[in-house]
């Protein structure tokens, strides 16, 4: 969201803008893997990537895959978890 001018604001003026406009969130920050505190169900998605070697191109070819490759429209609302090898998916409770 580089559009945003939110580069180095705090979790909390993030995560408004983020529900305000009903974004899926894609982020690296641990700060948003608290499931208890960013419930599913209650946002439009949260897809947390946590790779071994985190730089930029490594973290875009993830990304990118994942498009390509999962029906990410599903995910909308859930909590993801991905690293290199793995997926998780926490779907909103019924």
């Amino acid at each position: 969201m580089p559009e945003e001018g939110l580069a180095g604001h705090n979790d909390l003026e993030i995560w408004e803008v983020v529900q305000k406009e009903g974004y899926f969130f894609i982020t690296q920050d641990l700060d948003f893997s608290d499931t208890r505190r960013f419930i599913p169900g209650t946002h439009d998605g949260l897809l947390l990537v946590r790779l071994r070697n985190p730089g930029r191109e490594a973290l875009l070819q993830r990304i990118k895959y994942l498009f390509k490759t999962e029906n990410v429209a599903d995910w909308k609302g859930c909590f993801v978890l991905v690293t290199e090898h793995k997926i998780r998916v926490k779907y909103p409770s019924s």
